[in-house]
């Protein structure tokens, strides 16, 4: 039995993904795919776009064999950071052989050259990082500076330019610093950049696909009709209902408030049909979840902390945290005060992360004793195909984490591990709470969440 692992946050799934399951197991010849998934959180510093049931029951539809939950501390972490959570998760599951990332570069020999003089980082390397720093250069711009003058290459350099690229390079680091036995490999990016905002004729990214479902999303407000559970159950608006989950929709769907006609029309083609069928299905009853939703709730958060305490955030420096307290009375949305914190030197993706630390509270000690003592404690799996489910025997005998499958188990954890995990159930409520909130559904706490089986 061979075992491909991808790492994906699938915000939202759409054809670029099903490519990359499909052609991951094609070119490593895997029997199956595990995906190690973003939570509700995802790294660029923001609440997914849907819940992780939901997205996670789109790729198991899709081709994958099961889906587990990367640990809210690394899901926002930085590329490094996140990019080692989930490759280490990957390493102690104990029954992935390879690791296939898309990139924009698809040449891996280059991308390891690139890998391992950022790890190695030579004399050369080191001085002229910190020149360009000195000079003011931001990080991003200044490493690649100092790439290229390792490389005397602008070209290859250049390859850091690339959301995909990073992310590979961070996993080749990742595989080299915990001397793993998982053998990497890259697939093309196909279709549109990362970041294009508008849609591809079939291959769109998932910005672009999040803009469409954000921008066209109305105020939700009772209308007095039914819109669909994934029991073929029904919850009005105005009325207290059955417990939300992220199952398939079984029965005729009924009508949501707002027509999905149109989205369906833009989308079609962009998304696997089962997909388009789950998007229409939760449409206003459980996404679209964006920054803003979570506003009050960071208001409430800045104006608890002392501000002598900001700094002992993740990702929060002593220059962000002097600028958060001068700036909070010009608080008005999550989206506008992180726009309102950038500056040249720290970027908007930096800002948006150190803010979702101090909103679901993981410090940096915390994150160190995770980091010194795990990485992980327990493999949380949130979903699997049952025509693979002899894969997850497999995990249980030969990998050194606990295969969690109900909150319940989190009794038989080490402490560390029952802290990580209560990070994660925090994280996973009010991100559930919110959803609650804007969509009048019913709450269902994470600690009763079945795992999904297809």
């Amino acid at each position: 039995m061979k075992i491909v692992g991808l790492i994906a946050e699938y915000n939202p799934f759409h054809n670029g993904h099903t490519y990359h399951i499909q052609k991951a197991k094609e070119i490593t010849g895997a029997d199956y795919a595990v995906v190690i998934m973003s939570g509700d959180y995802v790294q660029r510093g923001t609440p997914a776009i849907m819940p992780k049931r939901l997205r996670a029951d789109m790729a198991l539809h899709c081709g994958a064999a099961a889906v587990f939950e990367l640990p809210v501390c690394y899901a926002t972490g930085s590329a490094e950071l996140f990019a080692f959570g989930a490759v280490s998760f990957l390493e102690q599951l104990g029954i992935v052989d390879t690791l296939c990332f898309g990139s924009e570069c698809s040449d891996l020999k280059k991308l390891q050259t690139l890998a391992n003089i950022l790890l190695d980082e030579p004399d050369i390397y080191r001085s002229r990082l910190k020149a360009c720093l000195k000079q003011g250069t931001p990080f991003p711009a200044a490493r690649q500076n100092a790439l290229a003058s390792c490389l005397h290459s602008t070209e290859d350099a250049a390859l850091l330019t690339h959301p995909n690229n990073i992310l590979g390079i961070e996993y080749l680091k990742a595989l080299r610093r915990l001397h793993s036995r998982i053998v990497p490999c890259t697939i093309q990016r196909k279709g549109a950049p990362y970041h294009q905002q508008t849609l591809h004729a079939s291959h769109s990214s998932a910005s672009a696909i999040r803009t469409l479902l954000t921008s066209a999303c109305p105020d939700v407000s009772c209308t007095g009709k039914e819109a669909p559970l994934p029991s073929g159950k029904t919850i009005c608006r105005n009325t207290a209902g059955p417990a939300l989950s992220f199952g398939p929709v079984s029965g005729k769907a009924k009508t949501p408030p707002f027509s999905f006609e149109i989205l369906r029309q833009k989308l079609n083609g962009q998304v696997p049909a089962y997909c388009m069928k789950q998007l229409q299905a939760y449409y206003n009853v459980a996404y679209p979840v964006t920054e803003d939703d979570f506003s009050l709730l960071l208001k409430y958060r800045l104006l608890q902390i002392p501000p002598s305490q900001f700094s002992s955030y993740a990702d929060v420096s002593e220059e962000l945290a002097n600028r958060i307290v001068r700036q909070s009375d010009q608080f008005l949305r999550y989206a506008q005060f992180c726009n309102l914190l950038k500056t040249k030197e720290i970027t908007r993706a930096r800002i948006s992360r150190s803010l979702l630390h101090i909103l679901l509270d993981i410090k940096k000690d915390a994150l160190e004793d995770f980091l010194k003592n795990g990485p992980h404690f327990y493999a949380h799996l949130l979903g699997f195909r049952k025509d693979s489910a002899h894969i997850l025997p497999a995990i249980a005998k030969k990998s050194r984490l606990p295969l969690l499958t109900k909150q319940r188990q989190r009794d038989a954890l080490s402490p560390i591990g029952q802290t990580m995990l209560l990070h994660d159930t925090f994280a996973s409520n009010l991100y559930a709470s919110v959803v609650t909130d804007k969509f009048h559904t019913a709450f269902e706490n994470e600690f009763r969440q079945a795992v999904q089986k297809i």
